[in-house]
């Protein structure tokens, strides 16, 4: 049986809070010359997540 993990985060109440504002956000990009999908990956602000899938 594996133990269950403790984060760090349960510790620190502000950083508990402050880390409830942030969402990965995946994107799907077309290669022009292939045609295939690569896949951007980032953390960002949940305030900010428009923007990040607005840009090219």
């Amino acid at each position: 049986m594996a133990k269950a993990a403790k984060t760090a985060i349960k510790k620190d109440p502000k950083q508990a809070a402050d880390s409830k504002n942030y969402t990965k956000v995946i994107k799907a990009i077309r290669s022009p010359k292939s045609g295939a999908y690569t896949f951007k990956e980032q953390i960002v602000h949940k305030d900010k997540v428009k923007e990040f899938l607005a840009q090219k």
